[in-house]
């Protein structure tokens, strides 16, 4: 017995350098795998935009009372490479000292949520403003600046220098029923804004289309109209409870994945409310959206309550592109959008899928550029 056990342990003596050689040889590939890092996960530009609202929202809560923040939606699988945009303009502080603080802890709050998404930064210091940028693996996802004392009357004012930053942003309203229309848009390399209504056969699908495709979506909030306007079959209504106003923008919201902002349907009794637009604001505010009206009629209360609920928001500030759906009419407004977008430094304005609608801008858009205004997406015309 006790030479069965030696000759055991003799072969298990023998066999001990084998096993050591085999670690030592494996030790090398075993370390490498170990240790081998993860490639960095590819980020689409759904994927970008979400940060970059993320960044808008940390901003917001950063900065002091004044602040303008406007994001641009920019990254695109047609444009890749194209960094999302955030402009930040400080409302002028009574110090240097003070605007500097300001600016720094807006950027210690970004930094968090770039920081949190694997984002590195890499900065550039201009003589009027602050910029830098984040990256995904060597490429810049995402251009912040921060321009530093300069009060918000001051950016707008002299029609000279509105002409110089004209912005334009167009709406396309009543988006739900047909993908083919969507498509149709999705075929146009402009930077337009997707109001889509919920709780139709293709909500969903388009508002995730025009996502991923880098277009801005919007819910189109359906509200409560004159009564020879049909009505949707659930609508925001003068009188709701407080309960049932926010159970529905919950669910219209659920339909529209990945909105971004809100405009109104219809809503001319419902806008003109000052109570339902009490009710309706904070709830906008606190799902971090902003709001457009639509100004379908002059008494409407919704983007002053708005503006009081601290909600980012401005309204349509030239005629809609196609009360007379014919290519010609529809080319007539453009152009009108174009001057008043000059004119007043930013214009909002709002049309429909039609046939006419689409044919109109893609003659007209084009020149856009050359007439000295920059098509930007609705959020970047947000106060």
């Amino acid at each position: 017995m006790r030479q069965a056990r030696v000759g055991v342990e003799r072969g298990f003596a023998s066999s001990c350098p084998i096993r050591v050689v085999l670690l030592v040889a494996l030790l090398p590939t075993l370390l490498a795998t170990s240790c081998k890092k993860p490639q960095s996960e590819r980020l689409t530009p759904a994927k970008i935009h979400a940060i970059t609202r993320e960044l808008a929202n940390a901003a917001r809560s950063a900065a002091p009372a004044g602040t303008q923040i406007r994001t641009g939606l920019q990254a695109s699988e047609k444009n890749p490479g194209t960094p999302d945009s955030l402009d930040i303009t400080l409302a002028k502080a009574p110090s240097d000292s003070v605007e500097k603080s300001d600016s720094a802890k807006i950027q210690r709050a970004l930094s968090a949520v770039a920081t949190r998404h694997g984002l590195t930064e890499e900065t550039s210091e201009g003589s009027e403003a602050v910029l830098f940028f984040y990256l995904r693996s060597g490429v810049r996802t995402h251009e912040i600046q921060i321009h530093l004392g300069v009060a918000g009357a001051e950016q707008r004012q002299g029609s000279s220098a509105a002409q110089k930053g004209a912005k334009l942003a167009i709406i396309l309203d009543d988006l739900g029923n047909d993908p083919h229309v969507a498509q149709e848009i999705f075929d146009m390399p402009y930077p337009l804004t997707i109001s889509v209504l919920p709780n139709h056969e293709h909500s969903q699908e388009i508002a995730r289309e025009a996502e991923s495709r880098g277009y801005q979506v919007m819910l189109h909030l359906p509200m409560q109209a004159v009564a020879a306007e049909k009505p949707e079959a659930q609508e925001l209504r003068p009188g709701m409870p407080t309960r049932e106003v926010s159970r529905l923008v919950n669910r219209f919201l659920q339909d529209i994945p990945g909105a971004v902002g809100v405009n109104n349907h219809q809503g001319s009794e419902a806008t003109s409310n000052p109570a339902l637009m009490r009710e309706l604001m904070p709830l906008l505010r606190d799902h971090h959206l902003f709001y457009i009206d639509s100004r379908t009629t002059a008494a409407t209360v919704a983007y002053e309550t708005a503006q009081s609920s601290r909600v980012p928001s401005a309204f349509r500030n030239v005629p809609f592109l196609d009360d007379v759906t014919e290519v010609g009419a529809v080319r007539k407004q453009l152009e009108l959008a174009l001057r008043g977008a000059r004119e007043k430094g930013e214009a909002v304005a709002i049309g429909h899928p039609h046939p006419a609608t689409l044919q109109a801008l893609r003659e007209v858009l084009p020149n856009a550029q050359t007439e000295g205004v920059h098509l930007a997406f609705a959020s970047e015309l947000v106060h």
